[in-house]
């Protein structure tokens, strides 16, 4: 008999961010770090054998709950991988709830049925990780082990072991960051003893106690955003009002203001097309991210000179999806860390940013009060 737990790794980028991860390499969260504490302390007791984890980072960091109090090494296996999302991997859940609505439908609940661009087969997929959990179960007999895996796997792997075909995996609902299934293995056959158990989270550290969106029969989440670069010709005066009501918020008046703050954003649009995005919720404009691709370069950082919502929507857990967008692009353009200047008087907004992982590293002149230097790393080495 072997007994084996899988476990999906913690919250990372693309859960918080609401953005597709599939194979694209991520970093955990803040909170995604304070739920290995709670997987760590689930584990305690437990005797395990060996650890095993994809290769990606989110899921060798989670699985350093388990095997670094055990001073046991940690074996890597691609094939242990979530589903290759080929054309859709890094892209906002959004973007493809509103453009390609069918093939959304098709992922969650006729996954046979998926077939976009570079994607991988479900089949494939289904016969990829079980096999993998097959072989180690005979690799490790009279023994338990660990296994730190990806929600769509776990959900292909629970599909095929409770012998359901595969219309019939929106009965298998995904699992929260951490989940643990226990699976026994004997005689050449699996039992599922539990599955997708979260209990050790309290209700703070549950990304699934904050959403709806997994519980819904077509899996769609009102609060996904996606993202048009903004034309400043068109929707100048947009770009100032924005700009006007987030100074106004950080200095109490327009004291300083200038409108040559537009032009500034043109010039960077001409250099950069995405350097200034409107993040949208359905049809509606609801933020604006600016970037200075130019500035901070030097130093291997992304600097990111404009960062907006609108009133209506702070507070609502949706602005960190800019920052999302901002760490893709910068990502992609192979910087390490996100940098920005924020005044020292806008504590709301010192207070979003340290919450998502920005540490101040100095303090510049500004035009109206000094600016403090705050940065993140993004960097997954």
């Amino acid at each position: 008999m072997t007994k084996i737990y899988i476990i999906r790794h913690a919250e990372a980028e693309g859960n918080l961010y609401r953005r597709i991860q599939g194979q694209y390499d991520s970093l955990l969260t803040e909170m995604g770090i304070r739920q290995l504490d709670a997987l760590r302390e689930r584990f305690e007791g437990i005797h395990i054998d060996a650890v095993y984890s994809s290769d990606l980072y989110r899921t060798r960091m989670t699985a350093s709950a388990i095997y670094e109090p055990r001073a046991l090494p940690l074996v890597t296996m691609p094939e242990l991988r979530e589903v290759n999302m080929g054309i859709w991997e890094d892209v906002c859940w959004a973007e493809v709830e509103r453009d390609m609505p069918e093939q959304y439908r098709y992922y969650n609940s006729e996954p046979h049925k998926w077939c976009i661009e570079g994607c991988e087969n479900f089949y494939k997929l289904s016969d990829r990780i079980t096999g993998a959990i097959t072989s180690l179960a005979q690799k490790h007999v009279g023994q338990t082990i660990a296994v730190v895996t990806h929600g769509g796997a776990i959900r292909s792997l629970l599909c095929r072991l409770k012998g359901l075909p595969p219309e019939e995996i929106s009965s298998i609902f995904y699992c929260d960051n951490t989940a643990v299934s226990l699976l026994i293995y004997e005689n050449g056959e699996f039992r599922i003893e539990y599955m997708n158990d979260n209990s050790h989270l309290p209700e703070e550290l549950s990304a699934f106690h904050k959403q709806t969106w997994w519980k819904k029969d077509d899996f769609t989440d009102g609060t996904n955003m996606y993202f048009r670069p903004m034309d400043l010709e068109r929707r100048g005066e947009r770009y100032l009002q924005c700009y006007r009501d987030s100074w106004i918020q950080a200095h109490g008046d327009l004291t300083g203001f200038s409108e040559a703050y537009l032009e500034l954003a043109k010039e960077r649009s001409r250099q950069y097309p995405m350097s200034v995005m409107e993040a949208y919720l359905g049809d509606k404009a609801v933020g604006l991210l600016e970037l200075n691709i130019n500035r901070d370069a030097k130093e291997g950082a992304g600097c990111i000179a404009f960062y907006y919502m609108d009133e209506k929507y702070r507070g609502k857990g949706l602005a960190v999806q800019l920052l999302g967008h901002a760490t893709s692009i910068y990502r992609e353009l192979g910087r390490s860390t996100l940098r920005l200047r924020v005044a020292k008087t806008n504590k709301r907004a010192i207070r979003f940013y340290k919450k998502y992982g920005f540490k101040h590293i100095a303090t510049e002149e500004g035009v109206v009060c000094p600016l403090l230097v705050l940065e993140k790393n993004i960097s997954l080495e």
